[in-house]
């Protein structure tokens, strides 16, 4: 019994706590890239696609739902024939492009040091 308190308690800790869940929001791993290409501007889904090397038509779909979900892209949807879809940033999406050029800058500074410290640790693994 108290297990399982313990475990509804954490669950609800979890999903209050704002700094978990913006990470959450932000960290999987096409979200960035995602708000990166809407940063330079309006795209409609054809020019998303063919801007981010390696994304697949649905997770793009499935990362796009997301982050309209969550107030970031504003998805405009016109009544032509054929339709057109234009994505957008939001205000509140414009306001998370600071923070990932900080971490875009961070990891260009400091990525030569990391792609070291990986072989040294797969280096050290290997001999035992």
């Amino acid at each position: 019994m108290l297990a399982e308190a313990r475990s509804v308690r954490s669950r609800v800790d979890q999903e209050l706590c704002p700094p978990r869940q913006a990470l959450e929001l932000i960290s999987d791993r096409w979200s960035m890239i995602v708000v990166k290409a809407l940063a330079e501007g309006i795209k409609r889904y054809g020019e998303l696609h063919r801007g981010i090397d390696g994304i697949s038509q649905k997770m793009l779909t499935q990362t796009l739902r997301s982050l309209e979900r969550d107030g970031l892209v504003r998805r405009t949807v016109y009544p032509v024939v054929p339709p057109r879809v234009e994505y957008e940033l939001t205000p509140l999406g414009q306001s998370l492009t600071e923070p990932i050029a900080a971490i875009g800058a961070w990891a260009e500074q400091h990525m030569d040091e990391i792609l070291r410290a990986r072989r040294e640790h797969d280096e050290s693994a290997r001999r035992g």
